[in-house]
């Protein structure tokens, strides 16, 4: 790795609808033609937000009124290696338009029409699309025929990232759990992820496989699935969780739970340091409810995992 590390802001102006904004690299530079989110290189003595503003501003005319940290990841190039922080914008007074000659594209993350991109954002954009919440089964304590109904609502009223944890039930029920839960959710165009084996998870025809912490440390390379999720509740575990190739990760508890009373938490500040630091994106669980997604997104959270409140 090259012994300087050049610090980048960038930038994902995200729509309501979910579009996020992409610009083409312009002619005379590095890469010139391919794909990337706006940002540029931190200048001495700038904080990231006082750069995130600075170059938004220069860059693309606008005011950023409402920014949350996201993930950070290290890229090396053969001209350079870039720590790029990420981070979301949601929210910007002014219109987009271009002050460098580049031309921008609003683009869905699931469907990105543009090519080519640079490198270091094949990863981004597959994170991107995941949804802002992730429900967690709990069909040993409500019965699996209560919880597959409960599903169908949550599927009507938007949940698209199911995890079918449920560890306790026998094998064969939890095959047979986690392929109704995979076939209800395909309906919705909904993500299945079953909690255990990849054999598990691709015997149920699921979308991908998430791993406890203990599992992720037995991992020396990634899951053959096409998506990979991890428990985990510091900062070893979440750097497992990257060095396998995972797609995300579950960070708790992040405050008290009903499940757990008196148990230490994260608190937001530590939660907050973890999410900043971690390349991949991570997902807030414990003590959180569907109405915390954007409180978690300001703590530099994904989302929100919810267990009982997915349900309710």
């Amino acid at each position: 790795m090259n012994a300087a590390v050049v610090e980048v802001v960038a930038a994902v102006l995200t729509q309501p609808d979910g579009r996020v904004l992409l610009a083409q690299r312009p002619a005379g530079k590095v890469y010139a033609g391919h794909w990337e989110f706006p940002g540029g290189k931190v200048e001495a003595g700038e904080t990231l937000e006082d750069a995130l503003v600075r170059e938004l501003r220069e860059e693309l005319g606008i005011t950023v009124s409402a920014d949350c940290r996201w993930i950070t990841r290290v890229f090396e190039y053969p001209h350079a290696t870039v720590r790029l922080n990420f981070f979301r914008v949601f929210a910007w007074q002014g219109t987009p338009h271009p002050h460098e000659g580049q031309v921008f594209s609003w683009q869905r993350p699931e469907a990105v029409e543009v090519t080519p991109l640079l490198p270091a954002n094949f990863p981004i954009v597959k994170a991107l699309s995941l949804p802002p919440v992730l429900g967690i089964s709990q069909a040993e304590t409500l019965g699996a025929d209560s919880f597959l109904a409960r599903l169908d609502v949550a599927l009507a009223e938007g949940l698209r990232l199911i995890q079918v944890r449920d560890k306790s039930l026998p094998e064969d029920e939890r095959l047979h759990l986690a392929r109704e839960t995979v076939r209800r959710a395909r309906r919705h165009g909904a993500r299945v992820l079953v909690n255990g084996s990849a054999d598990l998870a691709q015997a149920a025809d699921a979308d991908g496989v998430h791993l406890d912490a203990a599992a992720a440390a037995r991992c020396s390379v990634r899951p053959d699935c096409e998506w990979v999720g991890v428990s985990c509740h510091d900062a070893d575990e979440l750097a497992q969780a990257a060095a396998i190739g995972a797609d995300f990760a579950l960070l708790s508890p992040v405050l008290p739970t009903l499940t757990h009373p008196g148990a230490p938490t994260l608190g937001w500040a530590r939660f907050s340091a973890l999410a900043a630091a971690s390349p991949i994106p991570v997902y807030g669980l414990g003590g959180l409810a569907r109405d915390d997604v954007a409180l978690a997104r300001t703590r530099g959270a994904h989302g929100v995992a919810l267990l009982r409140g997915a349900w309710t």
